[in-house]
């Protein structure tokens, strides 16, 4: 399977997320841009976004509040043209179909569990359960919406597999053991998922060197 790339801007300059996207151009792998919470909460960050023209763009909102507000909001960012959105499983199936019925060409992406929490973080937290069977749990539930992508880590996507049938998204894209503030990482040559989000290994230092060599791993 031949993983495609979301490059993550995860900057709130215009100029910044130009030069990213000027130099990240390739006909050697299906890429789209990711633009976050810092991104699109700056002030000229949504008017940048709704001018992106013929470029693959996901907005990654991580909706999570009562199925009402996270419907109205999605009606909220229809002049954008994005394709993708993420809102978290956690809030819930009656949220989660409510988006997912006015989504129009959007596609709803459900946000499993966080790449930067384990085990010890679920139960800080107040879950009972396990990373892995967390997540299993939270597949189920976003194939039961019929959600068109979910994001996971890579170290779930076999377990994701068997119960959700759409898109995999993975963040936690690693070249080495420098983990960041991820806790879930692997390196992209073992990835099996449908994309790869990938941020700081692409925009830190040069550019088209990077994302050469994260070509050549996944070819």
């Amino acid at each position: 399977m031949k993983n495609k790339i979301f490059v993550a801007l995860d900057t709130n300059k215009i100029k910044a997320a130009k030069k990213i996207i000027n130099l990240t151009k390739t006909k050697k792998i299906k890429i789209g841009y990711k633009f976050g919470l810092e991104f699109l909460n700056s002030k000229n960050g949504r008017f940048f976004v709704s001018k992106i023209k013929n470029k693959i763009i996901f907005a990654d909102l991580k909706l999570n509040d009562i199925p009402n507000t996270c419907a109205s909001t999605v009606k909220a960012l229809k002049d954008l043209n994005i394709n993708y959105l993420t809102i978290h499983i956690s809030s819930g199936l009656e949220a989660l179909k409510a988006v997912k019925k006015i989504s129009g060409k959007i596609k709803i992406v459900g946000v499993s569990t966080l790449t930067s929490l384990d085990n010890k973080n679920l139960k800080e937290i107040g879950y009972n359960k396990s990373v892995k069977n967390l997540i299993i749990h939270q597949s189920k539930l976003a194939q039961k919406a019929k959600l068109d992508a979910i994001v996971c880590s890579p170290n779930e996507v076999k377990y994701v597999r068997k119960f959700f049938k759409k898109e995999i998204i993975t963040p936690g894209v690693r070249f080495n053991e420098n983990k960041q503030d991820q806790k879930r990482t692997m390196h992209p040559s073992k990835i099996k998922s449908d994309w790869l989000v990938c941020g700081r290994i692409i925009t830190k230092g040069n550019i088209k060197n990077n994302l050469k060599k994260l070509i050549q791993y996944l070819n």
